[in-house]
């Protein structure tokens, strides 16, 4: 009877990842969908971008022009006026520069969506790897503010100050970063709504380079938060498939194993996981780089 039963509970638990493993290729096949569509819209995108970049630089350089001509008039407007004018004058200058640097900061997303779609599954290009961080740990948190506009943290970046292009697979490193930063965001969100505002949640991204030599070097990230942190027997089952702390609905239990497997077997590297329960969490990825020429 009970063998029977046992037997009874492998069946139950083998069918639930049969599930669950439909339910990812499901989601694999919109994603793949998904990247195709973000590659066209980026492309339309980025056309409308470059005229409102290129219009703002334009536009300063008109404002400059009037305000030559201002000063050289000078003597035929009152001073109340010319001071308006010339306030006036620094706030669209302003203005046009902060069009200027967004534009430009947009362009820049979008090459990173670019970049990724024309890359081959597992293809190696030469990547600002600065960047690539930067932009997936931002792009993490606001999805995160699109789903919950009361969410907010402190984000900490440190970078080198000059870093080479490197060969990466820049599909799987945004990916994992995505899903490193996805889970710090959750987490610091739990403990946020457990402790109130006397709780200041924080997230870092920290990221080193050494060189070997003129080919090579290694690369360490570490991404960081003050969150619930974890169990040691959280952390024995961290990588296991279709582990998860998180309700049911909210996690596939799949993302650390597909962490794991781009950093230690896609890029040669490790991955370390320091963890203290009430205190928060360090992931860091550590692998070698070839230096892009």
């Amino acid at each position: 009877m009970e063998e029977s039963q046992s037997l009874q509970q492998q069946v139950e638990a083998l069918q639930a990842q049969v599930s669950n493993l439909q339910e990812q290729l499901t989601k694999q096949e919109k994603m793949a969908a998904l990247g195709l569509l973000s590659a066209g819209i980026s492309h339309e995108v980025q056309n409308p971008l470059n005229f409102v970049i290129n219009f703002s630089k334009m536009s300063v350089s008109l404002i400059n022009d009037l305000c030559g001509i201002i000063d050289d008039n000078k003597d035929k407007i009152n001073e109340d006026d010319a001071l308006d004018l010339e306030d006036i004058s620094k706030d669209l200058k302003d203005n046009m520069e902060k069009i200027r640097e967004h534009g430009e900061r947009a362009i820049s997303i979008i090459r990173g969506i670019l970049l990724q779609s024309r890359g081959k599954s597992g293809e190696f290009l030469p990547t600002d790897l600065q960047q690539l961080v930067h932009e997936y740990v931002w792009l993490s948190y606001h999805a995160m503010r699109a789903n919950d506009k009361s969410f907010n943290i402190s984000i900490q970046e440190e970078y080198p100050e000059s870093m080479p292009k490197v060969m990466v697979i820049p599909q799987d490193l945004s990916r994992a970063i995505l899903n490193v930063i996805n889970n710090a965001c959750y987490t610091v969100k739990e403990r946020s709504t457990k402790e109130g505002s006397d709780y200041k949640p924080v997230i870092s991204a920290r990221m080193t380079f050494q060189t070997a030599d003129n080919n090579s070097g290694e690369v360490r990230i570490d991404l960081t938060d003050n969150g619930m942190g974890m169990s040691q027997e959280v952390k024995d089952k961290l990588f296991e498939n279709f582990f998860t702390t998180k309700p049911v609905g909210s996690g596939t239990g799949l993302g650390m194993g597909i962490i794991r497997k781009i950093i230690t077997e896609n890029h040669s590297g490790q991955l370390l996981l320091d963890s203290t329960e009430g205190v928060g969490t360090t992931i860091s990825f550590v692998f070698p780089v070839k230096i892009a020429r």
